[in-house]
């Protein structure tokens, strides 16, 4: 599992011309089973994406993809963990042994 942190480095009026493209990134990697989880993060000063994988270059590899990355709009950081709780409502395929 891995978290992906962006971070904004453009005023949000630029962040919010970019957010179709983001979007439509995050339901790229949704329809292909790597995203589980993402949002705003609070302050509104980037977001987080909660992603599946076993390889740390291809989620590295993903997160440069982001529009927000790839025009300059976020800086981004990559954190691997392995998931070894989980709240019992979730559901089983979300953690990774």
């Amino acid at each position: 599992m891995f978290v992906i942190e962006l971070t904004y480095t453009a005023p949000l009026a630029e962040i919010d011309r970019n957010m179709p493209a983001h979007m439509k990134f995050l339901k790229k990697y949704y329809a292909a089973g790597r995203f589980v989880v993402s949002g705003r993060k609070i302050p509104r000063d980037g977001g987080i994406i909660i992603a599946a994988g076993d390889d740390r270059a291809e989620i590295e590899a993903i997160a440069h993809e982001d529009p927000f990355y790839a025009r300059g709009l976020a800086e981004v950081r990559v954190v691997q963990f392995r998931a070894s709780q989980r709240a019992d409502w979730i559901a089983e395929g979300l953690t990774s042994t």
